[in-house]
């Protein structure tokens, strides 16, 4: 083919040999390109220059070189093939040397039983513990693997363990449980009795030709169908004897009541004629008690409500009054405040300008307390829009419940009318038809009567009768018009209630008007009194900033003093001293101001080492109050650190609590560094509120961060802890031999194994028990406490619901009753915690309840979609409830799951969530933020009492 053909002559030799071949196709669009069908899909191929391209024929020369070498493997790559004596192969090529290989290794692998290992890429990152479930997948197609496996499957499609195959058809041959035979010799019993050949017992398995598996299950439903009908025979018979006994019985009772009915029948029909005048006398002195009841209620409704609404309106005039009072007080003392502030401003100005301060000072004074008396009016202004909104909210408060009072009630009295009225016309008509009956009945029994009783009682009867009936129909009749006046008189007052709701209506939204803008005028004067007061502290860092220094105030009148004795004199005349000389201000600010600013810097640097010496060490707790917490409030607060503008203190402790929480990195005691400057009430009368500054705001900010980060330390290292437990608790319970073999040993290794499984469970209660212990000892907050723990319990409820979603072993009856008893576990530890400590962290497992719940339930197949997803798990997802039900197995009862029809109903509402771009993942997500804020803690916690701290002999000694 190759010294004169083609890409289209190969083309067309290719197309004439293979064309019946299933894996080959001919492409449409193409006249020289051909498709081959491999494991992975289609490929196709293009015929150009693809004959040139696969010409490799090899070179002697190069051969005698690469054979030349000196390298073992470089030397045998080409090696010599004897020369063929037949004229077709005139020169070696590449490929047919390749394919001389290959059908040698054809015939090696031909002539052993070679064992192969087929190796994978896991991931295209190169990283272990990464599984890319599609790429393997893709792989295991393409190199035959999967294949293999279903060719292998052919000959014995049905493998099972040998516990399994015993727990499930050990009942068809009972001898085989009963002596105490090996798992394989029992399992090969069973086989044999039931007559089955082609099997074959393996190490660990029992293989089954096809069919053999389905000729067992319909075996055992026939066992199970026998015990069945036995228990229905026997259940039947029972039931029949006692339905027999039970109509035994009630056939005498019923003979006997018969005769006692007969006999009371002529007894009731004559209680019955001597009742009936009795209940007419009654009925009539009800429904006039009735009638005095319900209209004594009214009038007491109509008083109450209107003493209410005079008491409502004299105790709005007494607080009008007294608000009053208080506003002329506050203005009078205001005033008062004001006239004062100014005449010792005007003192100070004079003081200041009998010492000489430039002119810049004046003009600065000036501007600061105008700026003060805007501050004030502003402020007096705000309280009085914030008396009258107040008071407007009130009363538009007030307007609205009265409104709605009067409404509901107006709703009830028409209610309670129109079925008063019902009543009676129900009552009317029975009457008339209770006369009518009463007539016809007379008539009846006056033409079947004898002659006698015609002419005598029976119309004596009747008479009085209808007399009577006629009397109750006028009674009736006259409460019918009575009520229909009374209702057009309520609908009169509603109309006009409707009329007084429209007008106070009006008035509302004038009132809601009116406090709108209320609201905006006040909110304008809040911004103008913050403009102001940025603008009055500048002006106050200005001041301070010129102003001279109190030692220098001070020295200067001491210098006036001295000038007016000791100057000089020349004749009669004095000169006085400069005030203002360069040398005078420079050598009294050196000798006066350095020495004391000096021994005031050394004094607060030996307080603040004494204070980062004492909280390094641990001083503990009194009462449960920490003591460390409590010394550097009271100290901070004495040194007025919380109002510096610079220091360093601050940043000290914040180092000292960093070095403290490394040292305690890995345990819960950590949390003893709740160093909070806040909640402290250590003599509340001797407190006073402070204006923070810059550097105390970030030691608060610096104490929330180091607060967030020991909580998560404490959670993280309770994670780590119980993590290796969750893995053992994860793992599917296996049921051992011995559970399956009657007898007293096998009852006590039953009891072992479930001891041995609870454990991991027991474990994890003690170590959460335990680490409530340690976190009471150390007086950590309830609040956070509780926190944690619900952390920790979602971080379960995670692990063993993803656990459950992922491994279908673990998707069985026995592992939710095994799940289900470690539940328990966790609950009685709830319960024992109390609320305080565990809160709701129970109500954190509901999609693992919820879930084991489904697998422990009976009679699967009989829930209907809408009781699974609303009565039973109404947490879960479609997408869960679906993974849940097609990877369950039952491995004790043998139990189905859910029917075909709830499957399908599932895939609907999956594929319609799909179309609707709802998240279609069905694992759940560990939530590791900060489920708290500082001003959280803050209002759960109650205020410390610091007065009776007493300091640590380190700082008591200095």
């Amino acid at each position: 083919m190759f010294p004169k053909s083609t890409h289209e002559t190969f083309s067309n030799k290719l197309y004439q040999t293979f064309k019946n071949h299933k894996r080959f196709v001919k492409p449409k669009l193409s006249r020289t390109d051909f498709t081959i069908s491999h494991y992975a899909g289609e490929v196709q191929y293009m015929s150009d220059q693809f004959l040139d391209k696969n010409k490799d024929y090899v070179v002697p020369e190069h051969q005698d070189l690469l054979g030349a070498s000196k390298c073992s493997f470089v030397a045998g790559l080409f090696p010599p093939i004897p020369e063929e004596t037949t004229k077709s192969s005139k020169f070696s090529s590449i490929g047919s040397r390749f394919k001389l290989q290959l059908q040698q290794l054809m015939e090696t692998l031909n002539a052993t039983e070679p064992h192969y290992i087929r190796c994978v890429k896991p991931n295209n990152l190169l990283k272990p513990a990464i599984f890319e479930n599609v790429n393997i997948m893709q792989q295991l197609r393409c190199g035959g693997v999967l294949e293999a496996i279903r060719i292998s499957c052919a000959g014995y499609p049905t493998r099972r363990p040998f516990f399994e195959f015993i727990n499930r058809f050990g009942l068809l041959a009972t001898e085989a449980l009963e002596g105490n035979y090996d798992e394989k010799v029992a399992c090969k019993k069973i086989l044999e009795k039931k007559g089955l050949k082609g099997f074959q017992i393996g190490k660990t398995k029992v293989f089954l030709r096809a069919g053999q598996m389905a000729e067992l299950d319909a075996r055992r439903a026939e066992v199970l169908s026998n015990a069945a009908k036995t228990i229905q025979r026997r259940l039947r018979t029972h039931i029949a004897r006692e339905q027999f006994v039970a109509l035994r019985k009630a056939t005498i009772l019923v003979q006997a009541l018969c005769r006692g009915w007969l006999a009371c029948k002529l007894f009731e029909r004559m209680k019955r004629e001597a009742a009936a005048v009795k209940i007419e006398t009654n009925i009539r002195r009800y429904q006039a008690r009735k009638a005095y009841s319900k209209l004594r209620l009214s009038v007491l409704v109509l008083q109450r409500g209107i003493r209410a609404m005079d008491a409502r309106k004299r105790f709005r005039f007494r607080k009008q009054t007294k608000a009053a009072t208080k506003i002329q007080a506050q203005w009078r003392c205001h005033r008062a405040s004001t006239f004062y502030k100014k005449l010792k401003r005007g003192s100070i100005s004079k003081f200041l300008i009998y010492l000489h301060l430039p002119n810049l000072k004046m003009t600065l004074n000036s501007t600061t307390l105008q700026a003060a008396r805007e501050t004030g009016a502003l402020k007096e202004a705000k309280d009085k829009l914030e008396k009258q909104l107040e008071e407007l909210t009130w009363r538009l408060q007030l307007e609205k419940r009265l409104r709605t009072d009067l409404e509901e009630a107006k709703t009830q009295e028409v209610a309670k009318l129109q079925n008063s009225l019902d009543a009676m016309q129900n009552k009317v008509d029975e009457s008339n038809a209770l006369l009518v009956k009463e007539r016809e009945a007379a008539r009846k029994a006056i033409e079947e009567a004898p002659p006698v009783i015609k002419e005598t009682q029976v119309i004596i009867e009747d008479t009085k009768k209808v007399e009577s009936l006629t009397a109750e129909v006028d009674t009736l009749k006259h409460l019918l018009q009575s009520e229909k006046d009374k209702s057009d008189d309520l609908g009169r007052k509603y109309a006009e209630s409707q009329e007084c709701s429209e007008e106070r209506r009006q008035k509302l939204e004038e009132t809601e008007k009116r406090v709108h803008q209320l609201q905006e005028s006040m909110s304008r004067l809040e911004e103008k009194l913050t403009n102001l007061e940025s603008e009055n502290k500048v002006l106050r860092q200005q001041a301070v900033s010129i102003a001279p220094n109190k030692f220098l105030s001070g020295r200067s009148k001491s210098i006036l003093q001295r000038g007016g004795n000791s100057g000089h004199l020349y004749g009669d005349t004095k000169i006085p001293l400069d005030l203002h000389s360069p040398s005078l201000s420079q050598r009294d600010l050196s000798e006066v101001e350095d020495k004391p600013q000096k021994s005031l810097n050394e004094k607060q640097q030996e307080n603040q080492e004494l204070l980062i010496r004492c909280i390094a060490q641990h001083l503990g707790f009194a009462g449960s109050r920490p003591i460390a917490a409590c010394i550097i409030y009271k100290c901070l607060l004495q040194w007025r650190s919380f109002e510096v503008e610079r220091t360093s203190v601050f940043d000290r402790i914040i180092q000292t609590i960093g070095h403290a929480i490394e040292s305690f990195r890995g345990t819960p005691q950590g949390v003893n560094l709740s160093f909070a400057n806040g909640g402290l009430a250590g003599g509340v009368e001797t407190l006073h509120q402070v204006e923070a500054k810059y550097p105390a705001l970030l030691f608060k900010q610096q104490l929330t961060a180091y607060v967030e980060k020991i909580y998560g330390m404490i959670r993280d290292n309770l994670k780590k802890e119980i993590s290796p437990l969750l893995g053992l608790c994860i793992q599917a319970p296996r049921t051992s031999r011995a559970s399956l073999v009657k007898g007293s040993s096998r009852s006590v290794a039953s009891t072992a194994a479930q001891q041995a499984l609870i454990a991991h469970w027991q474990g994890i209660v003690k170590s959460l028990g335990d680490f409530l212990n340690t976190l009471k000892t150390n007086h950590v907050p309830p609040f956070l406490v509780r926190k944690v723990f619900t952390q920790i319990f979602s971080f379960i409820n995670v692990q063993l619901f993803n656990s459950l979603l992922l491994r279908r072993e673990c998707c069985s009856f026995s592992n939710g009753e095994y799940v289900k008893a470690g539940l328990a576990e966790l609950e009685h530890w709830c319960y024992n915690a109390t609320d305080e400590y565990a809160g709701s962290a129970w109500d954190e497992l509901k999609h693992i309840r919820q879930a084991i719940g489904f697998l422990v339930i009976h009679q699967k197949p009989k829930k209907t979609l809408d009781e699974i997803s609303h009565d039973l798990c109404p947490v879960l997802s479609i997408q869960q409830l679906y993974r849940i039900s097609t990877m369950y197995w039952d491995d004790k009862y043998g139990t189905h799951s859910v029917s075909p029809d709830v499957i399908s109903s599932m895939r609907v509402l999956m594929t319609e969530d799909s179309n609707n771009a709802v998240s279609s993942s069905f694992l759940l997500d560990d939530d590791s933020s900060i489920p708290f804020s500082v001003d959280d803690i803050s209002k759960s916690m109650e205020q410390i009492d610091i007065s009776d701290i007493e300091p640590p002999p380190l700082i008591r000694e200095n």
